[in-house]
């Protein structure tokens, strides 16, 4: 931590300078202004352009009311209006004549309101810093300014005083308060902390980041944290002193755009962004704080960083990212920092209790721990002690070994955390016994018809009470009954299952030949027919979207068109590519998917510019993750069959996206293998496809790593006009580099890549497991993704040729 004295009063000074004194210009807007959310570019802009305020579409059709950077193609967002998270399409915000800021619905109700209650005001603005302002009549003072009303985000020239806080959002999509806050106290201090969520009121639990800047006597405490023009943030104290927050490294420059948010992490994170370049550029991490969110976070109250019952695993670029334990699965699928509730029940009563070994058993996670949950120490214990004491105490959850203590643990655990390599300790995960799944599956499933059992108990009774023929024709009634019924019931799920499940659109030929400009702009060629760029245009706004046409359609053919509409059509994952609609009409078989605005992986990685070492480690993560998905968290697995960098896709994000795998062929539940015709693309099909063997999940593992390996060195998986013929197959060369120590030769042009070997090392460890001869060597993608995110060892592989080869386990990264 820096400090500056009252002995460089010239230092300071400029320091301050750009605060005080910062000229801004503007555009006024008027009294009785408005802007309605329709879909429209629907804002007001600051003068140089670089920022505009007003309603940012977001799904359903719902609109945010925010401020955002303008120039840059991902309008990142630094302020949305408190309170509301979203407004309904047609809502209105206007400058009302008495100077008030009111948003509405379409109806008029009220939704949010800024401003000095007795008015006073006479224009508003949009500055050039990102600071909207009501300006009071007399100019003395803003009426109102977004800057003193922060959401997540400062801005450079921005301040925040004593009491002054930012709030997380929920989610990364979510525009509500998530649990964590940074605050200035009335002691001085600078503070990370999370909160109890929800609560009526904010109960604050211990901070997990502090500027260290406090005086309970008030004399040299601090009282305004500045976010100068130049980038530098820091604290001022009273006496004059400033304290720079450490690890920032600035390099000051007007050729950048900065921001601070508070992630929905809980991260204090400061980008930086160019103002302008030739390439894709993206927002950069200068500096944040904490170091380590996952230690940082203790005490005995609150679940920690990721919520109860997970875990936290710091990524390389010092991120949370959440897990949950075997057995158990995340409360909101679609929030990682939810929390884990187990899949299974856990109790110390009934016909469960004394029973412990038969029906529970243990599972190991190394090096992770839940430091704050401990109810019983045992000391002078080996493994299997802790187990059998665990697995015996029906409130035992987890037991932490490390030598010769056992820590019991019970639910909820808190603060779960991965605690690095190698020190020594294992947590032993109780679990019922055949329940190894870690997330329960978001596919949903088509209920079976169940008859009502009330009539069958009516219709016995009246047999026992009647005569018999009586009772026999009423019997040979209600058997008509039922059959009419379940028949009605049966044609109606029938129906409904096909695609109606799936809440797909059905569009007409008609629309998705107006939408493409009768197939004029193609996106690419495919296996089944070629894929075009097409626009609907619905209540005045425009969604892109890709059609694929399905041209020659025969029986093999149809047959896959209408697997995709009945099974994608239920499975959605963020790394996935979504189908929105098809259409069927005569002999035209069409699939609408959502727009992927940034191609496809083959482009980036063969022909334009290549994406950062970063990148693409992210990248492959996100593949696996789409493909752990397909494999094991549905209840019809799908095998891709086709995995390859043509059908990876990346979305204005560049999150990676697998398509085409409606087109795969499917295993029923009851099935675990399956032979069939060779599918794939040449360079990336497994070696049990042409040997009329069962063909698994397996073959998807080796396809995955072939293009491990393309995305690690940037080039093709087969290379003919390389002239070295022993670069020409690149998992021959790979194996070749690894096995002499030359892995720099892959990344030779790369210097991030020679710059991090250690980690090089693994993904090409993990990448020669990937492609195994043996398919029963090859991990599974869960595994692959554990080893991808640093969770699971990765021991040496054998040679992934011979079939024979030997090769010791005990050796691992």
């Amino acid at each position: 931590m820096t400090s500056v004295t009252l002995l460089l009063p010239l230092f300071l000074l400029l320091l301050l300078l750009p605060i005080s004194v910062i000229a801004q210009t503007y555009s006024n807007i008027s009294l009785g202004s408005s802007l309605t959310a329709n879909g429209d570019d629907t804002s007001w802009r600051s003068p140089s352009g670089d920022f505009a305020f007003g309603f940012r579409p977001l799904e359903h059709n719902l609109f945010l009311l925010a401020i955002w950077f303008d120039k840059i193609p991902d309008k990142t967002i630094v302020w949305y209006a408190d309170g509301i998270e979203t407004a309904p399409k047609g809502s209105k915000v206007e400058l009302t004549n008495d100077g008030k800021l009111v948003l509405n619905d379409p109806q008029g109700k009220e939704l949010w309101e800024a401003g000095a209650v007795n008015g006073g005001v006479s224009y508003a603005a949009m500055l050039d810093n990102g600071n909207f302002i009501l300006v009071s009549r007399d100019s003395s003072i803003n009426s109102w300014e977004s800057f003193k009303q922060p959401s997540d985000t400062i801005l450079p020239t921005q301040t925040m005083e004593v009491n002054s806080v930012l709030y997380s959002r929920q989610t990364e999509n979510t525009f509500s308060r998530g649990r964590f806050r940074l605050r200035l106290l009335q002691d001085g201090n600078l503070v990370l902390n999370i909160v109890a969520f929800p609560s009526l009121t904010e109960v604050q639990y211990d901070a997990y980041y502090w500027s260290h800047t406090f005086d309970p006597n008030q004399t040299i405490a601090g009282y305004r944290v500045v976010f100068n023009e130049s980038g530098y943030i820091y604290v001022v104290r009273r006496n004059g002193d400033i304290v720079f927050l450490p690890g920032q490294n600035i390099v000051p420059s007007n050729d950048v755009y900065y921001r601070a948010t508070l992630d929905y992490d809980g991260v204090f994170t400061q980008y930086s962004y160019p103002r302008t370049s030739s390439g894709k550029p993206s927002w950069s991490i200068v500096w944040s704080a904490p170091d380590n969110i996952c230690r940082s976070i203790g005490g005995v109250l609150g679940s920690g960083a990721c919520g109860y019952n997970s875990y936290c695993i710091l990524t390389p670029e010092r991120r949370p990212t959440c897990k949950c334990p075997p057995g158990y699965s995340f409360v909101d699928p679609n929030n990682r920092f939810s929390g884990c509730k187990p899949n299974f029940i856990q109790q110390c009563q009934g016909e469960e209790w004394g029973n412990q070994e038969d029906k529970f058993e243990l599972q190991t996670l190394k090096d992770i721990n839940w430091p704050t949950s401990d109810y019983e120490r045992l000391d002078s214990y080996n493994e299997q002690d802790c187990r059998s004491s665990c697995l015996n105490d029906c409130l035992c959850a987890v037991a932490i070994y490390g030598g010769v203590l056992c820590w019991k643990k019970k639910l909820p655990l808190s603060n779960g955390r991965y605690d690095g390599p190698n020190t020594g300790s294992m947590a032993l995960i109780k679990i019922r016994k055949g329940n190894f799944s870690t997330e329960q599956s978001t596919c949903p499933q088509i209920p079976s018809p169940k008859k009502d059992r009330s009539t069958l108990i009516l219709v016995g009774s009246l047999l026992l009470g009647s005569s018999v023929i009586f009772n026999l024709m009423l019997l040979a009634r209600s058997c008509l009954f039922y059959f009419f019924k379940d028949y009605k019931k049966m044609r109606k799920i029938n129906q409904e299952s096909n695609v109606l499940i799936s809440n797909l659109r059905a569009f007409t030929y008609k629309e998705l030949e107006e939408a493409t400009g009768g197939f004029k702009e193609e996106l690419g060629k495919g296996a089944f027919g070629i894929v075009y760029k097409g626009v609907i245009k619905e209540m005045g706004s425009k969604n892109y979207i890709a059609v694929k046409k399905l041209d020659k359609v025969v029986q093999e053919g149809e047959k896959e068109f209408k697997t995709e509409v009945s099974v994608i059509g239920r499975t959605h994952h963020k790394n996935l590519v979504q189908l929105l609609g098809f259409c069927e009409e005569g002999q035209h078989r069409l699939l609408v998917y959502e727009f992927m605005s940034n191609s496809n992986l083959a482009k980036h990685l063969f022909e334009i510019s290549k994406p950062d070492w970063n990148q693409r480690i992210q990248i492959a993560t996100c593949i696996a993750r789409g493909l752990m998905y397909l494999h094991e968290e549905c209840n019809t697995q799908i095998i891709h069959c086709d995995i390859k960098p043509q059908n990876i896709l990346l979305d204005d994000n560049f999150t990676a996206r697998i398509s085409d795998f409606g087109l795969a062929k499917l295993l029923m539940n009851e099935q675990t293998r399956t032979r069939t015709g060779i599918r794939g693309t040449k360079g990336y099909v497994a070696p049990e496809w042409f040997r009329n063997t069962p063909v698994t999940v397996k073959v998807d593992v080796y396809s995955f790593g072939v293009m491990l390996l393309e995305i690690i060195c940037c080039r093709k998986s087969v290379e003919l006009e390389l002239g070295e013929e022993e670069k020409t197959i690149l998992t021959d060369w790979a194996y070749d580099c690894y096995r002499e120590g030359k892995l720099q030769d892959l990344v030779e042009n790369d210097g991030d890549a020679m710059n991090d070997m250690r980690r090089l090392e693994r993904l090409v460890m993990i990448a020669i497991w990937c492609i195994q001869e043996e398919p029963s060597l090859r991990p599974s993608m869960k595994k692959v993704l554990q080893m991808l995110e640093g969770v699971l060892d990765v021991y040496v592989p054998p040679c992934p040729y011979p079939s024979n080869t030997v090769y010791d386990h005990s050796q691992s990264l």
